[in-house]
């Protein structure tokens, strides 16, 4: 679990593009996880339960009403990411991270799934209970608009 935390911490964050709701949607997760640890199944991938039961719990704060205020946005440079890149690498991945966190929110939870954490397209597509053929949609969208906004860099 010690390990899976800045993980979930860093998805928490390009959800709710801040700081301080990042941290309690993660450690929410992580207590829920707790607490329910009798329902992991044994032998299955603990990254992909947690990452599915935070994906849930963001979208009922959504539904709820609590999340969308539209204030108080986080700057990228203030997220508190740690590099240890020089600082044309440090400046580019800036760039990349402010670009996908203007994406739409199911953009941007399907390039932080597969492109950031590693997760196949079935993976995140079962995260996200979505089918397979709408997170590879969601990609094509996502890098049709990253490469409007960043241009053909390698």
């Amino acid at each position: 679990m010690l390990e899976l935390y800045p993980r979930l911490w860093r998805y928490a964050l390009s959800l709710t593009r801040h700081r301080a709701e990042a941290e309690d949607l993660a450690h929410e997760a992580v207590v829920q996880a707790l607490a329910k640890s009798d329902q992991f199944a044994p032998g299955t991938h603990v990254d992909r339960w947690m990452f599915r039961m935070l994906h849930r719990m963001w979208l009922n704060r959504l539904r709820a009403g609590k999340v969308r205020r539209g204030t108080g946005v986080i700057a990228v440079e203030d997220a508190g990411l740690a590099t240890d890149q020089d600082a044309e690498q440090t400046f580019f991945g800036t760039q990349v991270l402010s670009a996908i966190l203007a994406l739409s929110d199911a953009q941007r939870s399907a390039v932080m799934m597969v492109y950031v954490e590693g997760f196949s397209y079935a993976e995140a597509a079962e995260m996200l209970d979505v089918p397979v053929g709408t997170i590879m949609s969601r990609l094509a969208a996502a890098r049709a608009k990253l490469k409007d906004q960043l241009g053909d860099r390698e």
